[in-house]
Parts: structure tokens; C-alpha cells; sequence
């Protein structure tokens, strides 16, 4: 594990069947641009998704696990190849440590300085901000001031018209969801639509 090979944006995949997801990772991988894959474990089959997509991409993209809340969900997940997990919550220590010990960067959340920092302390790898939506963008930034430069990753509401915001406000990666794709082309596997929609997205941030 090396955070520094992180990509900056992670794209996640929630709700989606193994199949469709395949797809869109395909034309991720395409780009120019280094992209992980975060599945969410309230996905159908997520983790023969996460089995399938680190077989397939793992060599060359970063897989990992959403949405995991505890030691035995992140157990599963890095047996299923997952080489990080993201959390909607302030994953604990042994979690976290459990992950460290098996070379997975962990990714959970915290919003207040308190929460944050306890997460530092606890060595999670990077903070995930979320709901960046519902709060100042430059909070990142503020949290930053006190506590120094920290890994933040902005989550929830992120899309290609604040993302470059974002960044430039305290974030140091991004997880962006529903808003990139269209959700009806990662269903009917619209290959051309999910290059346009990839393609703006990339355009508006560079």
C-alpha cells in the first residue's frame, strides 16, 4: 500500500449488478486519467463484484469496498481482493488496524475537527468529508488550519460542475458518484453514453 499512488478521484459504483459495473470500469480504465473503484457493499453481490473487478483490474487500478461499518464486513471485502475500504462512519481502531495489517488503505469519515482528529490518531489513511454537500465548501480548508495538511477526500454532491472547488478548498481527493455517470447508461450498458459523460467530466475538472 502506498498512499501517495492513490488516484485523486475515486468513482463509486452503488446499486449496480457486476455485469454493468464491468462495463463502466472498462471505459474508466480507457482514460487518461487514474480513476479507483469503490463498490458499495449495499450493492447486489458487491462482493463477487469486488472479486471480479480486482481479478480483472486490480493490477492495474485501485478496487475497493463502500459503505463498510465493521471488522467483519472489511474482513470479507479484503478477502475478496478489495485493496481499500471506505466507510459513511468513523471506522474503530481495530478495524482500521486490521486493515493496516493487511496492506488496505482505509478510508473512513469524520465531519468536526474531534472526529477528524480522532481518526488520525486512530491511523486511518485518509478522512472521508461527508456530506461535503451539506456543509461550507471551504470546511476542508478551515478543518486544515488547526490541524494541519491532512489526506481529506470530499464525498457526497461532488460533480463536475465543484469538483475543481473542491480541490482547490482543502480536498485532497474527491468520490464522486451518481454524478458522473448517467444511471440509465451504466444500466442498459450505454458504452458511448458513459464516454460522454466521462469525458465532460474530465473536461470540466482539468
Amino acid at each position: 500500500m502506498n498512499i501517495n499512488q492513490f488516484p485523486i478521484i475515486t468513482v463509486i459504483f452503488r446499486g449496480f449488478s457486476k455485469d454493468q459495473v464491468m462495463i463502466a470500469i472498462e471505459e474508466l480504465e480507457k482514460s487518461r486519467r487514474e480513476y479507483a473503484v469503490e463498490i458499495t457493499l449495499n450493492s447486489p453481490d458487491a462482493f463477487t463484484t469486488i472479486k471480479a473487478a480486482s481479478k480483472k483490474y486490480g493490477k492495474r487500478m485501485w478496487i475497493g469496498a463502500g459503505t463498510v461499518k465493521n471488522l467483519d464486513e472489511a474482513k470479507i471485502a479484503i478477502d475478496s481482493g478489495a485493496r481499500f475500504v471506505l466507510s459513511p462512519i468513523a471506522l474503530d481502531r481495530e478495524t482500521l488496524n486490521y486493515c493496516k495489517n493487511h496492506g488496505v488503505l482505509t478510508v473512513p469519515s469524520g465531519l468536526t475537527p474531534t472526529e477528524v482528529w480522532k481518526l488520525v490518531e486512530d491511523g486511518a489513511d485518509i478522512i472521508k468529508v461527508f456530506p461535503a454537500a451539506s456543509i461550507a465548501i471551504d470546511h476542508m480548508k478551515a478543518l486544515k488550519g488547526p490541524l494541519g495538511d491532512l489526506p481529506l477526500m470530499a464525498v457526497g454532491g461532488i460533480n463536475k460542475n465543484n469538483a475543481k472547488a473542491y480541490l482547490m478548498n482543502g480536498a485532497k481527493y474527491l468520490g464522486v458518484g451518481s454524478s458522473l455517470f448517467k444511471k440509465e447508461d451504466i444500466e442498459h450498458k450505454n458504452i458511448e453514453g458513459l464516454k460522454q459523460s466521462l469525458r465532460a467530466f474530465e473536461e470540466a475538472i482539468n
